[in-house]
Formats: structure tokens, sequence, C-alpha cells
């Protein structure tokens, strides 16, 4: 039994100490790993440092210096290749950029920027192709298909430059709207019609022939309404403009080719025009303002506010919307800022004159008494003489003091400031004052104490205006304070006189330009002396019977302020600032206004038997050419 004991006991102890060994030698691996990743990230090698890393925290998990060394190397590592990936992508090299990001990824897959600038990089990859697309478009004038695309791109991304150039070229080369999609062709069609007094039907049915078109006409609608129009040099797009207006009509498309028409009321409006909802991402303006805009112009009413992400969804027509696209270019512009460089000088100049001779007030005389001497009786007055007499206060003093002190004290702080508003600099101190309260109770009440800080030093608060002539109207105000005493109350309470000086004013200052405003001055004289009587107002002699303190004491607050713009106010193009915008019950746009060279005309065509003339002028293509 007790040789089974022993070999049990043999075999724990050899356990034991084959799992003390072990766990030695995994704590000497991973510091021995610990050290060589150390090595490897001060060489640059921080991938492979990284890994050994995770080899010593995988031996050690418990170690916290190895996780701690482990996090900072990754996230120093990261933050390097990210600005490295961000300096790359600025400077127009994708490839390398792409690279960097893959590289930060494969250090921490779960890098949110990282993966930010991936996704990034996908998307300059897309809209460079279809920004491609759009100039291939551009240059064979298909600048309808080239505007989806570039639409397209800045939709996404609005500081697309490429894509804000190419289409600035569109719209300059179409100058106006685009027509409908699949109407364009048959809208430009050239036509002149003369009709007095006829259906709506037979109009209706020229202008189908003419152009191509579908008319489908609602239940309501009165085919058989007579109606007037002459139109010469006109387009198809004009004679269905101005007869649906003429007769209170309105239009929706259905395709390609086919227009249904109703009446243009409230009812038959609900019933058949579309509605298009639309998001507003803004980068720059505030939701509710935007919000608020677009309910005062546009009268829309179904406009949902994200203060959160600073969105507007809106919904309204097709035309109210393209109206509301353009309200929020106008509005979601970057606010202007300027740098504000301040220079504050405090000089301080102090001059002190002590001269003369300080002759005593007074003289004491007390008789003179030995330690062991009894109280002072008359009888021991009596017995006084000039040895038993004491004389006390016999001192002078010949003063001749000169101090002279400069000082300067210099603040240059720079402000960045938006435009409207406003921006605070204070350098000085927070003066305790505490204030004693005494509450009265049933047993004779208590008393606390509460402290309040007052500010002393200096204060300058400025607000910003910016123009579009680049010049910035400032507001300044500026207050120094300094202190000037302390005055302890019957109560212990601690108050403080302090002396200030302050100046506000409006000053308007070009972009660079430098304005230096000093004159806040406090001089102060004091004279003070003490003399003999009558022989201390001789007017040379009296400097020996007396003496006199002269004290000068002179500060000057100087301020310099210089603007730098940042970021100006841009004024919009004029296209942008002024477009036609429908009617008070309507945003329907008006046909091209452009005036047409009058077309050369076939023979007339003979009248109808109801007084009806149809004129349709061909496209130029079918002109015939005239004789050489």
């Amino acid at each position: 039994m007790a040789s089974h004991l022993n070999r049990i006991c043999r075999a724990l102890v050899i356990r034991l100490l084959v799992m003390g060994a072990a766990l030695a030698l995994a704590g000497c691996a991973a510091q021995t790993a610990y050290r060589d990743a150390e090595k490897l990230v001060a060489g640059d090698k921080v991938e492979a440092g990284l890994v050994k890393y995770r080899e010593a925290i995988a031996l050690d998990p418990g170690n916290a210096l190895y996780r701690t060394a482990f996090l900072a190397a990754r996230d120093r590592s990261t933050t390097g290749l990210l600005e490295q990936a961000e300096r790359e992508l600025a400077a127009g090299k994708s490839d390398l950029a792409a690279r960097s990001y893959q590289r930060a990824l494969a250090i921490d897959p779960a890098n949110e920027r990282a993966r930010a600038g991936v996704r990034l990089l996908e998307a300059d990859a897309r809209h460079a192709i279809l920004v491609g697309d759009a100039g291939a478009a551009f240059a064979r004038a298909d600048h309808e298909l080239a505007r989806q695309k570039l639409t397209a791109v800045l939709a996404e991304r609005p500081n697309h430059e490429p894509a804000r150039v190419l289409l600035a070229q569109v719209v300059e080369k179409t100058a106006l709207p685009a027509l409908d999609a699949g109407l364009g062709a048959a809208y430009k069609l050239p036509i002149s019609i003369e009709f007095r007094d006829a259906s709506l039907k037979q109009v209706f049915e020229v202008i189908s022939r003419r152009s191509g078109l579908n008319f489908l006409f609602d239940k309501d609608v009165k085919t058989d309404q007579r109606t007037s129009i002459f139109l010469k040099n006109s387009t198809v797009e004009a004679a269905i403009y101005y007869l649906l207006v003429s007769n209170q009509l309105e239009q929706q498309i259905m395709d390609g080719n086919t227009i249904l028409v109703y009446q243009n009321i409230p009812a038959k409006l609900k019933e058949y025009q579309e509605m298009t909802v639309k998001t507003y991402f803004l980068a720059n303006a505030e939701a509710k303002n935007v919000a608020n805009t677009l309910k005062t112009i546009l009268k829309s009413r179904d406009v949902v506010v994200d203060e959160k992400l600073n969105l507007l969804i809106v919904r309204d027509s097709p035309e109210a919307i393209k109206l509301a696209t353009r309200l929020v270019a106008l509005q979601d512009v970057a606010e202007p800022e300027v740098m504000l460089d301040v220079e504050i000088l405090e000089i301080k100049r102090s001059r002190l004159m002590d001269l003369g001779i300080a002759w005593p007030s007074s003289v004491g005389f007390a008789p003179l008494q030995s330690s062991g001497a009894g109280p002072l009786t008359i009888d021991v007055l009596r017995q006084l003489n000039g040895g038993s007499i004491g004389v006390t206060g016999i001192a002078a003093t010949i003063n001749a003091n000169k101090t002279d002190g400069d000082s300067n004290t210099l603040a240059n702080p720079r402000i960045r400031v938006r435009n409207k508003e406003k921006a605070k600099v204070v350098i000085g101190d927070k003066v305790p004052v505490i204030t004693t309260i005494i509450t009265p109770g049933s047993s004779g009440g208590f008393a606390s104490e509460a402290v309040s800080y007052v500010n002393v030093g200096l204060t300058l608060g400025v607000e910003p205006t910016i123009y579009l002539n680049n010049e910035v109207a400032i507001r300044i105000e500026l207050e120094v304070s300094n202190l000037v005493d302390t005055l302890t109350t019957k109560s212990g309470s601690v108050a403080y006189r302090i002396g200030t000086r302050s100046a506000s004013t409006m000053l308007q200052l070009k972009d660079g330009e430098n304005q230096v405003l000093a004159g806040l001055i406090s001089n102060e004289d004091r004279t003070s002396g003490s003399k003999v009587p009558g022989f201390g107002s001789l007017p040379i002699l009296g400097r020996l019977f007396g003496s006199t303190r002269d004290s000068n004491d002179k500060n000057e607050i100087v301020l310099s302020i210089t603007p730098h713009l940042v970021r100006t106010v841009q004024r919009p193009a004029l296209g942008a600032s002024e477009f036609a915008a429908g009617t008070e019950t309507s945003f329907r746009r008006r046909p091209d206004p452009v005036p047409r060279a009058p077309a050369q005309l076939p023979a007339q065509l003979p009248a109808s038997p109801d007084g009806v003339t149809v004129t349709p002028v061909p496209s130029p293509s079918l002109l015939p050419t005239p004789a050489q």
C-alpha cells in the first residue's frame, strides 16, 4: 500500500515538473517573440513584427504588455498607411493608394477608414467610366446622354471636379433644359398652323400627322370644343404648349410618343400628375433652412427634414423637383471663412522719484525705570530730572531714490471664424469671489459660502461679416481689466476692486489689410510729501526740510488686426440665380423661346370647308436646295 502511494506521488511530481518546465519554456518563447517583434517594428518591418506580436500573445495570453505593444504598433502602422494612401489619392496615383489601403486592411481588417478608402477607389473607377462615356457622348453631340451620366456621378459625389467641368460644358452647349426623353425629336419639328374656330380634335389630328405623336383624351375633355391658333415658323412643342394653355388643359407623357390630355383642374391633377420623391444630402446648409425655402417658394407640403443626417426628402411634381434641385444647389454652398491675425500689446511704464530728508514727525518722552522698580507714582514723577527721562522718535532719513520700469505684454492669437459667427479670446485669470450666505433657523441658523469667479485680464470678441467684394466687416469688442485692490468686509468676505478699460467698434477691411487700434491709455500721476511746517515750503532749501515722492504710471493697449480670407462668397452664375419657374399655379416649362429663321414654305394647302388652313413646315433637311 505504501509503495503504491509512493508511485502516485512520484507521478504527480513528475507531471508538475513537466508542466512547470512547459510554462517556463512558453514564457521564454513569448519573451523571445516579443523581442523579435520589437526589433522588426523598429526596422520598419511592421507586418512581420505584428506576426511576432501575435505569436507572443498566443504563447502568453494574459500578458498585458504584449497586447498593448501589439495594438500600439498596429494603430501606428495603419494610421501611417492611411495617410500615405490619402496623399497618393490626392496626387492622382490610384494604384498606389489602392495598395496602401490593402496593406492597411491586411494589418487591421476591421479598420473602417481603410474600407471607406477602398469603396471610394471603387466609386472613382466607376465614375471615371461614366465620365468617359459622357465625354464620348458629348463629342458626338448627344448632350442628353452626357447629362444623364454626369448627373448620376454628381448625385453620388457632388464635388467630382471632372464631372462638374464637363457638365458645365454640356449646359453651355445646350443652354436650355433638355426635352423629355423620347419626345425631343418630335418636339423639335418645325410647323406652321392656322386654325380659326376649329375643334380641338381636328387640331390635335393635324399635329399628330405632322409629328407622329399619339394623343389620348380624358373622358371629361370636350374634344369638340372650338379653338383658334395661328403659329408660323414655330415648333410642335410650342404648338402643343400654347394649345393646352389656351384651353385650360394639361398633359401627361405616357411613353416615348404618346401624350395624355386632361383638364387642368385640381381633381384631374391629383389623378394624373405623377409625383417624384428625391432625397437631398446637404453638405453645408442646414436642412431646416432649406426646407423653409422650398416650402416658401415652391409651396411644397411633403418635405421631411432629418436634422441628424442633415438631409431633405421632398415629394412633388417632376417640374417642382427640378426647381427644388436648383434652389438646393444655390443654398448648399460652403460658408465663407476668415482668418484673423490679432496682435495685442500692453505697454506699461512706471516712474518713481523719492527725494529729500524725512524728519521725525513726533518725539516721545518717558521716565526711565529699572527692572525692579515699583509702579510709577506722583512722588516718583517729582523726582525726575534730565538723567531719568528718556527720549524716543529722534531719527531722520535721507531719501534719494529713482525707479523706472517698463514692461510689454504681447498676445498674438490667430482666430479662424465663419461668416457672421462670434469668436471670443480670453487671456487672464479667474479671480474667486467668496460670498457668505446665512440661512436663519430655529437653532440659530447656519452659514454657507459660495464661490464665483470673475475674469480679470484681456477679453477680445470679434464677429466678421464677409462681402462679395472680398471685404470683411468686423465688429470688435475689447476689454482689459486688472485687479486694483482687495477689500475685506465685516463678515469676512473678500471683495475686489477691478479696473476696466473697454472699446467697441465696427470696421471694414480688405483682404490682407491691417488696422491698428490704439488709445486705450491709463495715465496716473501721484505726488506725496512729508515736510517740516514752514521750512519745507521754501523754493530750494525745502528739500532739506522734507521728503517728496513723485510717481507716474502709464498703461496703453494697442490692438492690430489683419483679416485673411480663407473661403470667400461666390456669386452664382446668372443661369443658376435667375430661371423660369412657371406660373402661380403650375411649374410647366415654356417651349424654346429662341426665335427661328423663317422657313422656306411650300405652296399653301387649300382651305378646308370650315375655313381652316394648315401649313406644315418641313424640316430643313427636306427643303429643296436652291439653284446655284
